[in-house]
């Protein structure tokens, strides 16, 4: 469903690191007015019990079931360059 980079994987690891008590990174869809769908990120400490839990190079992806059907096919990246540095979602 999703697929991250290795140099994703590296990052999402790095920020792991800081903190206590994670399970993995949680993926989400939000929005959908006149900006269209925003994707989202962040730290997940627990997941639901109908979340979808990916793993992959031994890191988890946590996505919402509503927001699994817009990230089918989506993969993340870290970019870090002169214009910007981040986490980027290409679908």
């Amino acid at each position: 469903m999703v697929t991250i980079t290795q140099v994703a994987e590296q990052k999402i690891r790095e920020l792991m690191a800081e903190e206590k008590d994670v399970i993995g990174l949680r993926v989400y869809v939000r929005g959908g007015g006149c900006n269209g769908y925003q994707y989202g990120m962040a730290i997940a400490r627990d997941n639901e019990a109908d979340d979808i839990v990916l793993e992959q190079f031994g890191v988890r992806l946590v996505v919402d079931p509503e927001s699994a059907q817009y990230l089918a096919g989506a993969e993340i990246d870290y970019v870090d360059d002169i214009m910007k540095s981040g986490f980027s979602i290409f679908n």
